[in-house]
């Protein structure tokens, strides 16, 4: 079984373990089967709230299991305290759980801690779960909600550079699915963005949001970074984006890897593992600083940067520079 690494940097500014949520997408489960395979593997107990909405209280703390459809939320709204006894709605939610996405969304855990949410994959798999590979019209997804070891906008920056210099290749490794490259949801940053981000040599967090937004004015990019901008300065981010949806919250949000969890080779760690490598860069600014250069340097005038050779290059330089890091 795959292990959980630890971020090089395991503690925040005010020295707390670092925590992390996930989101898992898949369908062929109802969600009350989802909601006891869940406390079945890390304990709790199992309630409905209404026919779309489960919780599991248990010791890593309260997980939500919904159904991604927002009219069977409405309904479920409509009916109030009333919707999880109501069988028409029951009825949806069965059927909804065999083409429409359910969703499980953890709650910050311990970076310490992570290794108890194999249990959950494995109790998902053999309740029947099906993942991102089973649907040719949905793009299942894993989500990974990181909290950063401090918000200053230096750390900010880090990790964000690191990123983009590692979303190539990190689409590469994550193998990801057709349906969901070509799904709207899950977009890189623009290579003119990740220049001038690369650029930046002293940075506010206002520079940082404003530059973000002109050049990703939606939510719909791998590492979304509004949740994060709009816990520092919601009426900033709000002025210049009209959307409802986003919803502010400590984390970095990062939507690139497959929820393939129907497939015995595949591992929620994993995922997460190489995530850790945007880390390990981000909290290397030396490094960092050089395979910038490297990016910059490989920039061809009209042409931008060619992909597959920095992919590899990319690879190469990981396995040299922070391999052991």
């Amino acid at each position: 079984m795959v292990k959980f690494v630890q971020p090089r940097q395991l503690k925040t500014s005010a020295g707390d373990i670092r925590r992390v949520g996930f989101e898992l997408e898949f369908s062929g489960l109802d969600v009350a089967t989802s909601a006891e395979a869940v406390a079945r593997s890390l304990g709790g107990s199992p309630y409905a709230k209404s026919a779309a909405q489960w919780r599991v209280e248990g010791p890593l703390g309260d997980f939500k299991i919904e159904i991604d459809w927002n009219f069977l939320h409405k309904l479920a709204a409509e009916k109030g305290e009333h919707a999880n006894t109501d069988a028409l709605l029951d009825s949806l939610s069965q059927a909804a759980g065999l083409v429409v996405p359910v969703e499980v969304v953890c709650p910050p855990i311990p970076c310490d801690e992570l290794d108890a949410l194999n249990d959950l994959v494995e109790a998902l798999r053999e309740a029947g779960a099906k993942g991102t590979d089973e649907s040719m019209i949905a793009a299942y997804g894993t989500h990974i909600n990181p909290e950063l070891p401090a918000t200053d906008s230096e750390t900010i920056c880090y990790y964000m550079q690191a990123y983009a210099l590692l979303q190539w290749w990190l689409v590469d490794q994550h193998h990801v699915n057709t349906t969901r490259k070509l799904s709207p949801y899950i977009d890189l940053y623009p290579e003119s963005y990740v220049r001038d981000l690369l650029k930046y040599d002293a940075v506010t967090v206002n520079q940082l949001i404003d530059d973000y937004i002109d050049a990703n004015p939606s939510r719909n990019r791998a590492l979304d970074m509004l949740p994060l901008f709009c816990h520092l300065d919601n009426e900033r981010v709000k002025a210049q984006l009209k959307d409802d949806k986003i919803k502010a919250r400590p984390t970095l949000h990062y939507r690139l890897p497959n929820c393939r969890i129907n497939d015995t080779d595949w591992s929620l760690a994993r995922e997460w593992n190489l995530w850790c490598n945007v880390e390990r860069l981000a909290n290397r600014p030396k490094a960092l600083a050089e395979l910038a250069s490297d990016f910059l340097d490989a920039d061809r005038p009209m042409l931008g940067v060619a992909r597959q050779p920095w992919i590899q290059h990319v690879d190469q330089w990981l396995k040299e520079n922070l391999a052991s890091a």
